[in-house]
């Protein structure tokens, strides 16, 4: 125990995951305590496990907050998101390339201006704190300077962020547009100003093959190999006509992924949004390179993009790096726990099931090895950072009273992604500190 640092508690049930319960399975690799203690010290967890053993090693005097009908888990982790969006989210009726024209397109044009863009940073924040969400990978806009703002607000709320600006050189309004080279040079100073800067890093983000000349993607390519633990993120094979128009824009390639390896832009931290359309050696690349999708549920439905096939995604002989991802606004909610249901239910409509606990991992231990942070985040044990919620298992009157006839705890992860909301947060706590309490 660290004797020289203020250490404070949370008691209460508790999950996480050790490993890949898609891969090992659930019983290896979830951890369930019904009475656990977690303790904190300097942004970090010191010690946890079964109440009884922790308690005899606390400090004498060590503050302990106990949450009663609550489980605790790491904080959630959004693997692919557009703050920018936000004011969107549910502007329907369109597939993916006329829903960017008829709403995103029009939309993003506004944060040109700094001051839109502390704005929907500061709302895209605060409700990442109110459903739990303490890591996300955020798209920014065209604009250095929705970047600048995204990551000066995200630096005041202690979140841990991943962010980019997006680069996007045609088939998209004139206004809209950058080059080739300006995108490199803006990426490049915003990468230097914000990457590894407290808690923030930055993401290399072509918008996607579709909007980037081969000079911007060769561009992207280079500031990855100058920067090798910058991240990198795009999209990949959303949309049926999206996969078209890459054919037609890059014919001499074997298929979309072939396009990003080409130009270097595959590997670890490297995180592609959607995948739906791939076939057997597009996951073998992905496997292979450890590079990882971003399973967006609501957006595939509320877009008609089509279904993730998680089941091929994570097959045990070459598993694929996979976070689950609310990909706002052409996702739906904010809630993590309504996106892990989303998840389950395109499962079902694939022809399997995914276990809750499955979809539980996609969006902690998961999501944290997708991003290359699973030394960091994303699990509830010794050395890792304290990104922490508390879910309330009660938290309306209907889930109180479902959760009499709960039989086991996967009925009551279950129960809770049927049913829960942002009601179900109870607690948000950042590096230790209690930073969102449900009132």
């Amino acid at each position: 125990m660290m004797a020289s640092s203020r250490v404070t508690a949370i008691r209460g049930a508790l999950v996480t995951f050790s490993g890949d319960p898609f891969v090992e399975g659930v019983a290896a690799t979830r951890h369930y305590e019904r009475d656990a203690i977690v303790a904190m010290a300097d942004g970090h967890i010191v010690d946890c496990g079964a109440a009884g053993d922790v308690s005899a090693r606390l400090p004498e005097g060590t503050p302990i907050v106990a949450y009663a009908n609550a489980l605790i888990t790491a904080g959630f982790i959004d693997g692919h998101v557009h703050y920018p969006q936000i004011p969107v989210i549910g502007a329907g009726g369109k597939q993916l390339l006329d829903w960017l024209a008829e709403y995103t397109f029009p939309m993003e044009r506004r944060y040109a201006d700094s001051d839109v863009a502390r704005e929907a940073a500061r709302i895209y924040l605060a409700e990442n704190l109110r459903h739990g969400i303490t890591t996300a990978a955020v798209f920014g806009t065209v604009h250095k300077a929705s970047v600048d703002a995204f990551f000066d607000e995200a630096a005041k709320s202690g979140l841990r962020m991943i962010a980019g600006k997006v680069l996007m050189d045609r088939n998209a309004p004139a206004d809209l547009l950058d080059t080739a080279q300006r995108g490199y040079d803006e990426s490049k100073a915003l990468l230097e100003s914000w990457h590894g800067k407290g808690r923030l890093a930055y993401a290399i983000t072509p918008r996607f093959a579709v909007t980037s000349t081969p000079a911007q993607l060769e561009a992207a390519g280079a500031l990855k190999r100058e920067h090798p633990d910058a991240y990198v993120q795009s999209h990949l094979s959303e949309n049926i006509a999206e996969v078209a128009k890459v054919r037609e824009l890059f014919p001499a390639h074997k298929s979309y992924l072939d396009v990003y390896a080409h130009f270097g832009l595959t590997g670890r931290r490297t995180i592609y949004g959607h995948g739906i359309h791939l076939d057997e050696a597009d996951f073998r690349h992905l496997h292979e390179t450890d590079t990882a999708l971003a399973h967006c549920p609501t957006s595939n439905n509320f877009l008609g993009s089509g279904r993730f096939d998680l089941r091929a995604a994570k097959q045990a002989q070459r598993p694929v790096r996979v976070a689950l991802a609310t990909d706002l606004g052409g996702g739906t909610n904010f809630s993590m726990l309504r996106t892990m249901q989303a998840a389950c239910e395109v499962a079902q409509m694939s022809g399997h099931a995914l276990a809750p606990s499955c979809a539980l991992y996609l969006a902690t231990r998961g999501a944290a090895l997708a991003l290359d942070l699973d030394d960091r985040i994303g699990s509830v044990e010794t050395g890792r950072e304290a990104d922490i919620v508390v879910l309330d298992l009660n938290s309306t009157p209907l889930i109180d009273y479902r959760m009499r006839f709960a039989r086991d705890f996967d009925e009551t992860l279950a129960i809770q992604m049927a049913l829960g909301d942002d009601r179900a947060i109870r607690a948000t706590y950042i590096a230790g500190q209690l930073i969102h309490e449900r009132k």
